[in-house]
Order: C-alpha cells, then sequence, then structure tokens
C-alpha cells in the first residue's frame, strides 16, 4: 500500500479541484467552497488519473508514528478521489438547512481547525453547548467529541448534518441534493459505486480528516534527536543509522527549543504532572477526565456520564491533543479560558474555581501545583513555542 504526505496528496495528482476559492460568510473571514465552479470535465479528469482509486496510507509530520495504517478502519481505505470527495463535502453549505454552515465553519484551517470561539454558531445564530475541538490528529483519536460519544471520524461527521443547532439538515435531504448535482453523483459513483449515502458521504469526509496532521514542532524533533545524544557515533559505519542521526541532528538543529521552552517541557513532563494525561504522540491519552471546569451552578456538564451513565464520568471530558494548541483558543470544553497562563493557574489552584468552589467528582490526577511565576511562564512557553510545528495545508475546494 503506497504511503503519501498529505500536503501533495491535496495539491498533487487532484491539483485541478485545488486551487483557492471562496466566500465570506463572516466578519471573521470563515471562507467556504462555492457551488458550481468545479467543473464536470475537470472532475472526470481528476476521476481518470492512474492512481485516483489506488489505496494509500497517509505520512505525518515528525512526532507522528511512522506506520498510521492500525487507525484507517478497513472499511474505508483512503485513496486520493475520497479525500478529494471529502475535502470537497467538508466544505460545502449546502449540507445544511439554510446553505450557510459547513464542517469547515466550526473546524476551519485559518482558525487552528476550529472557530476560535468559546462555543460553536450554527444555523440561524444558535449557540451550541460546547468548544469546537480540533480537527488536527484526529485520526489518532479512540473516540471523538468532548464526550466520546462517537466511536470513529466517521460517527462524528454523521452528526452535525443532522443536528438542529449545528447544520439544521437531514441525511435524507443530503442524499438527495448529492445525487442531483451531477459532479458530486459522478464521483460517488466511481469512488464507493452507487449513489451517495449518509454511509458514504461519512466516510469521504473522515477520510478528509485523517489528512490533517500538526506535528514537526520543537518538541518533536528533540524528541526525535534525543536518543542518539546516547550513542557515540564517531565510528558508526551503519548507513542507514548514520542518516537517521543526520536528519534528527538537522532537525533539531532547524527547528530549536527556547530555553524557556525546555524548563517547560521539564516540568511538564515532572513537577507540573500535565504527563498524567497528556502523553502519546500527539499528548493525549485518549481518556476522559473530570478537571473541575463546568461543574458548578444548577446545570453541571456532564461530560461522560451522559454516554456511560456511571458516577465516577460525571463532568469528564476527552484529554486534548496539545500539538499547535497555541491557534486554538480558547480553551476547554466550554472555552472558558481565554489563555494558556489562565489554563496553567486552573490547574496551579488543583482544578478549583476561583471562588474556591470544586467538583465532588473531580479527577485525582488533579491536585494543587506549587508553581512559581517562571514557572509558569516556562509551561507556557513549552506550550507555545515548543508544540507549534507544521499543519497539512488545505485549500478551500472549489465545488460541482
Amino acid at each position: 500500500m503506497n504511503k503519501i504526505a498529505p500536503s501533495l496528496l491535496l495539491c498533487g495528482a487532484l491539483a485541478v479541484s485545488c486551487q483557492v476559492s471562496g466566500f465570506s460568510l463572516f466578519d471573521g473571514g470563515f471562507k467556504l467552497g462555492v457551488p458550481g465552479t468545479l467543473s464536470l470535465d475537470e472532475i472526470r479528469a481528476s476521476l481518470a488519473e492512474p492512481d485516483a482509486h489506488t489505496p494509500f496510507v497517509p505520512v505525518g509530520p515528525v512526532g507522528m508514528p511512522a506506520d498510521l495504517s492500525e487507525f484507517i478502519p478497513e472499511d474505508n481505505p483512503m485513496t486520493k478521489a475520497k479525500v478529494e470527495l471529502g475535502r470537497q463535502l467538508y466544505f460545502d453549505p449546502r449540507l445544511s438547512g439554510d446553505g450557510t454552515i459547513a464542517c469547515a465553519t466550526c473546524h476551519h484551517p485559518d482558525m487552528g481547525w476550529t472557530d476560535n470561539a468559546p462555543v460553536s454558531t450554527g444555523i440561524h445564530g444558535q449557540k451550541g453547548g460546547v468548544s469546537a475541538p480540533t480537527v488536527m490528529n484526529r485520526i489518532l483519536g479512540k473516540t471523538q467529541f468532548w464526550d466520546g460519544r462517537a466511536a470513529s471520524l466517521e460517527a462524528q461527521a454523521a452528526g452535525p448534518v443532522g443536528n438542529p443547532i449545528e447544520m439544521g439538515f437531514t441525511w435524507e435531504r443530503a442524499e438527495k441534493l448529492l445525487r442531483e448535482v451531477e459532479g458530486y453523483d459522478m464521483q460517488f459513483q466511481a469512488i464507493f459505486g452507487g449513489p451517495a449515502t449518509e454511509e458514504t458521504a461519512t466516510k469521504a469526509i473522515a477520510a478528509f480528516e485523517r489528512t490533517v496532521f500538526a506535528g514537526g514542532s520543537p518538541y518533536d524533533h528533540f524528541e526525535r534527536a534525543t536518543p542518539f545524544y546516547n550513542l557515540d557515533m564517531e565510528d558508526e559505519t551503519d548507513e542507514d543509522l548514520i542518516a537517521r542521526y543526520e536528519e534528527a541532528m538537522q532537525g533539531e538543529d532547524d527547528n530549536p527549543m527556547t530555553e524557556s521552552a525546555k524548563r517547560g517541557r521539564e516540568l511538564f513532563f515532572g513537577k507540573a504532572n500535565c504527563s498524567a494525561c497528556h502523553v502519546g504522540p500527539d499528548l493525549s491519552d485518549e481518556q476522559f477526565h473530570n478537571i473541575g471546569i463546568g461543574q458548578m451552578g444548577p446545570e453541571p456538564f456532564p461530560g461522560r456520564f451522559a454516554v456511560t451513565g456511571v458516577d465516577a464520568d460525571r463532568g469528564a471530558t476527552k484529554t486534548p491533543g496539545l500539538h499547535n494548541i497555541v491557534d486554538t483558543a480558547p480553551y476547554m470544553h466550554d472555552g472558558s479560558l481565554k489563555t494558556l497562563t489562565e489554563v496553567i493557574l486552573h490547574y496551579k489552584r488543583g482544578g478549583t474555581n476561583t471562588d474556591g468552589t470544586k467538583s465532588p467528582y473531580l479527577s485525582d490526577k488533579i491536585f494543587p501545583l506549587d508553581l512559581n511565576e517562571q514557572e509558569i511562564d516556562d509551561l507556557v512557553e513549552f506550550l507555545e513555542q515548543g508544540l507549534t510545528g507544521e499543519v497539512t495545508p488545505v485549500e478551500i475546494p472549489r465545488l460541482p
């Protein structure tokens, strides 16, 4: 099976539909695809390319697992044609009740693949109840949504279309629309062997989302280089090892962590105990923890409890990944913390609110931290400078 870098995938063989065009829906500059700007001849040419339907495994940046095949469902192999179809669907506002909202409205590449709002705004200006999680690195996700109610990206993609607060449509109407738009019908027939369905549309969207990576940060390059510091390479003859050594050393030289970020890294994995939950390639354990946010008042946020019904899960939310977290403010499931400094101060207080109250279901991984101002600054520097790297470049597609 081929391995392809997402940037080459989205702007390479299928570049015929990789030009930027869109329109602004809001003053914030959210740009979505424009219907009718991608011709049938261009679609036909893309579908006829030799490798358009060849299964491949994406290759992530430094810091991601070398082999991502285990994160691709057997019943939804990735192909260039399928990913391109998913990209079009992701940016298409016609999949909403009034033609104004797309997946990208709340998860936009210009906004850290979120919308940089405390809670998202859906159809007719309705406000949702949670902050939009980022799409970056969701290929690694064991479950989706803050409460983990979706077991896959495919299941997650199905939810917003029919949600009356989000996209306010129905899949019955969406299927009808996709079958009537000739350019879409042509793609679904070629890729899935039949007309559009909820299942095939969500498979295409999920395939596209699995190409969105964040990595190659100074931290990632530092971690890749660290093992080589304990090796004596002076008389080494293994050419493969030498090549990996040189690549790792050059990567760290080109992407250095600041001294403050290095101190912050030591705190993150030590005294500050952040790594109790933030571990793994995307610094998330993919588990659920009550961290004390949104738990006071007459209607505490149920979190994972809404899925499991287990008291211990009350208020527990999914640990978010941390790559390029500086781009995804505000923070926490309700967007209640505006800055990363506020996040660190919340944990310094041991998950208590500023008035001293705290959730009775607070995770035992959360406790007060003895951090001085310099240590707080160093932790923030690690999160902001150390964890900010490259993100898969994705341009807004023209649409059938």
